[in-house]
């Protein structure tokens, strides 16, 4: 494939993976808002503290072979229809024991009646057996466009169940509903979108081949999900569920700013890199393009959300969660380090060496865990601080093994952003003293984000920031190639 194509393919992808993520996770933005204001912090963190078991369950069923689906290069219909079989069979294992141990995790938080909760929820696991496969495809062929109409649907649908329950007083159980609602929803529309159906094909040589490559990503994502969800687990035992709201609602707006854009920019970067994947050149280009995009963008993002954090729980949540505030500005600065974590272990899953991503992931997590144990007798604010410091360090990790892979240190990445970082910072102090203006804080928000916009983007025109110029330029042409199609 040419490079013109190759571009052409990612840019259009790459438009209707922002698009479906933007409208997907807007939409379950401005639904978690309402559902916010119906529901008090104790629901949310009954489900937080069961959402901990089932991602890590999931994480055996869709990952490592999906992953592997997309970087095998001649992948055939019994690739798609075995892992297809084998992802039911695992969910149907797991499920089972998710079961057997509801009662026990139920009382090991001291809430019985969270046992029910979790044997309902865990259905989910089937969904994701189901879908598994029909995301491969989209991802390997690009065909965003077909997640951006599932996960607006979905998301509509079940949104609108979940807060239908929650005024109606249900509780916990309309967040249970919301969820199985939009997995169920999903699996339908693909359905109808996805052209590819199971075959009666199984073939053990052909999971065995796949195995090979995605049993160190499946590890990988295992560690990384549990020592993810581990701090959750310990202040949800330690403290209270609704503690573990106040630390997750602060961490969720952030996470959907960073999935809507560095997560758009990722997906479609892992298969353009697996295409390229024989010319190290083309993938350091590629992956740089990537760091540097998402940085420019990410940075001022993450740095204005921090700045307006306090005013903006208010308005949108009410008083209520105010207490979310510190955790929100703590985990702004942890995922705007995103663009050069995912970029860097892309570009090595791209490659092929799946074994270095897996020894990336075992030093990150024991140096994780050290930190945790140091910061877990010192409060919930410091295990936060705790998860930064770590993002921090493990930004040094996953650069290092593509100073040898493709030539690109970290010294060179950081030197590819520090301008984006430096506009941010000087963003940052100007908006801040805006809140002193005045008492009317629905203006000082309105007054601190036009100012941003203008201070940043300002600035990097007068400046012609490369990343910014590059921006503009991709804009327009594929506003110019969307015209012509």
């Amino acid at each position: 494939m040419k490079n013109n194509e190759i571009k052409k393919k990612v840019l259009t992808g790459l438009f209707w993976k922002i698009m479906e993520r933007a409208g997907a996770q807007g939409i379950q933005f401005i639904l978690q808002i309402l559902l916010a204001r119906l529901l008090v912090p104790n629901d949310y963190g009954q489900i937080a503290l069961i959402s901990i078991y089932i991602i890590i369950a999931n994480v055996f069923v869709q990952n490592g072979f999906s992953t592997a689906l997309i970087q095998k290069k001649d992948t055939n219909e019994t690739d798609f229809s075995s892992v297809f079989y084998l992802s039911f069979i695992i969910a149907t294992f797991i499920y089972i024991i998710l079961f057997l141990a509801a009662p026990l995790i139920g009382s090991f938080y001291g809430a019985n009646q969270l046992s029910l909760v979790i044997r309902i929820l865990s259905i989910t696991l089937f969904f994701g057996a189901f879908n598994s496969v029909q995301y491969a495809i989209i991802l390997k062929t690009m065909q965003f466009k077909k997640l951006f109409f599932s996960s607006l649907g979905s998301s509509l649908v079940s949104g609108l169940v979940g807060i239908v329950l929650a005024y109606k007083s249900f509780g916990v159980w309309a967040l249970v509903a919301q969820q199985l609602t939009n997995q169920f929803m999903i699996i339908i529309i693909l359905w109808f979108t996805v052209k590819w159906r199971p075959k009666l094909v199984f073939s053990i040589p052909r999971i065995k081949v796949l195995f090979s490559y995605g049993w160190k990503l499946l590890v990988s994502s295992l560690i990384d999900s549990i020592y993810m969800n581990l701090r959750s687990l310990i202040i949800g035992k330690m403290y209270t569920p609704a503690t573990l709201a106040y630390y997750n609602r602060g961490d969720q707006f952030p996470q959907i700013i960073v999935t809507n854009i560095n997560g758009s920019i990722q997906s479609v970067m892992l298969p353009a890199l697996s295409i390229e994947q024989d010319n190290r050149s083309r993938v350091k280009e590629i992956m740089r393009r990537s760091i540097v995009t998402s940085s420019f963008v990410l940075f001022p993002i993450m740095g204005g959300l921090a700045v307006i954090a306090e005013p903006l729980v208010k308005i949108l949540l009410t008083d209520k969660w105010i207490a979310c505030v510190p955790f929100l500005q703590i985990a702004c600065a942890s995922y705007a380090l995103y663009p050069i974590h995912t970029a860097n272990l892309q570009a090595i899953n791209a490659l092929g060496r799946s074994d270095i991503f897996l020894k990336l992931e075992v030093v990150k997590k024991l140096i994780g865990m050290t930190i945790l144990a140091i910061t877990i007798f010192h409060g919930v604010y410091a295990i936060a601080l705790g998860m930064l410091i770590n993002e921090v360090i493990s930004s040094f990790i996953n650069a290092y093994p593509n100073l040898k892979l493709l030539n690109y240190s970290y010294k060179e990445q950081w030197k590819d952003i520090i301008s984006s970082l430096l506009l941010t910072v000087i963003m940052i102090i100007v908006i801040y003293f805006v809140r002193y203006i005045g008492q009317n804080i629905y203006i000082n928000i309105i007054i601190q984000c036009i100012l941003g916009i203008v201070v940043y983007l300002g600035m990097a025109y007068l400046l012609k920031l490369e990343c910014f110029m590059y921006l503009i330029n991709t804009v327009k042409k594929s506003i110019v190639f969307r015209n012509n199609k």
